[in-house]
């Protein structure tokens, strides 16, 4: 299966694209069923895990340490949100991990990891 293959199909192979908006975004987003495995990666999250090969297929929870993977099966389990910053490779960035449903349903997790300048103006509009 190519990248394209699951950018058409990413999230329900029976429905047109439901991933091609991501597919360019300056963001990493990555997809994975409620098992955990990964169905669809855009076009920057396959770049920054290209050293780990086609990730594609595989379950992301072999990929995290036993704290993550507690974690990931939370999210799963309860539909819930994660979200957090981390410096990593002399960026920093936001990850934004959340449950997507179908008819109400978890289905599995988006995560979105965007980098973010050191220092961000933050805004209160309350």
């Amino acid at each position: 299966m190519t990248h394209r293959d699951t950018t058409d199909n990413c999230m329900d192979t029976n429905q047109n694209s439901t991933c091609a908006w991501a597919e360019e975004m300056n963001c990493a987003v990555t997809v994975c069923d409620a098992r955990g495995t990964i169905i669809y990666m855009n076009a920057k999250a396959r770049e920054t895990y290209r050293s780990h090969g086609d990730l594609i297929g595989h379950n992301l929870l072999a990929c995290h340490s036993p704290r993550s993977q507690e974690i990931i099966r939370s999210l799963l389990e309860t539909g819930g949100s994660n979200s957090y910053t981390i410096h990593k490779q002399g960026q920093r960035k936001m990850i934004y991990q959340t449950a997507w449903r179908r008819d109400g349903v978890v289905a599995g997790l988006v995560e979105i990891s965007m980098v973010i300048p050191e220092q961000m103006p933050h805004y209160d509009r309350g």
